[in-house]
């Protein structure tokens, strides 16, 4: 019966949860901005208290993997890799991508909005451009994770085999793009640590651990400092 602590920080949610053989059983979650710094220690301690455990009674600890933002991203990675370290416990990582669009495709009642529903999970890229990917009916990838700017014609191959849905932080502006007859949109669906759960689980049982010392989050976009133009001294 595995113990996953679970990390969700690659939007503005700061989202934790313990998951105890596949389903949840402790949870936190702020979604008021980027709290992650101030939030994701704290979200941690409460819920190992909520659930009477120690840190070393973990088995694992699975992080998002991403994409999204750089900073959440780092946060969630050097908490997860602390705590590994810490534990001497394995490290997973999930797809934020991944993990929203199989939470909705085994939510009975969201998969039964249209029949043969695919599933496209979108986080803000900021102004027109999205993270996004497309999955199947079961919430398996049917293509890889992309940064798109999205227009009338975004989708127009995949809208015209049927059903889909766009889900997530930036799927409200593409709501009034993308007027095809197949495409449909869930409202207020958000990225989570609840939503790792089942995937945590699997790859825990399959082994499939991320090496601690070297795993870096997929950002999708390299990470650009900028050196500001007015300089004080």
């Amino acid at each position: 019966m595995a113990k996953i602590l679970l990390l969700e920080t690659a939007t503005g949610v700061c989202s934790v949860a313990v998951s105890v053989d596949g389903d949840v059983a402790g949870f936190r979650e702020n979604r008021e901005g980027f709290s992650h710094a101030e939030f994701l220690t704290l979200y941690v301690g409460q819920v190992l208290e909520d659930l009477d455990m120690e840190p070393t009674q973990l088995d694992a600890v699975c992080t998002s993997r991403g994409p999204g933002s750089y900073t959440g991203l780092r946060i969630g990675t050097s908490v997860a890799k602390g705590i590994c370290y810490a534990c001497s416990i394995p490290l997973l990582a999930v797809s934020t991508l991944h993990a929203m669009a199989f939470e909705a495709a085994h939510n009975r009642e969201i998969n039964s909005l249209a029949p043969g529903l695919r599933y496209c999970p979108m986080l803000d890229a900021r102004r027109m451009e999205v993270y996004t990917s497309l999955y199947d009916k079961s919430g398996n990838p049917l293509c890889e994770i992309s940064a798109m700017v999205i227009d009338e014609l975004s989708f127009s191959g995949e809208l015209s085999e049927g059903p889909l849905l766009f889900l997530g932080n930036g799927a409200p502006k593409c709501k009034p793009i993308l007027r095809h007859p197949n495409a449909l949109f869930l409202d207020d669906f958000h990225a989570s640590a609840r939503f790792m759960s089942s995937l945590a689980e699997e790859r825990f049982n399959k082994k499939e651990f991320v090496d601690v010392s070297y795993f870096e989050p997929f950002y999708l976009k390299d990470f650009l400092a900028t050196v500001p133009k007015n300089k004080f001294f």
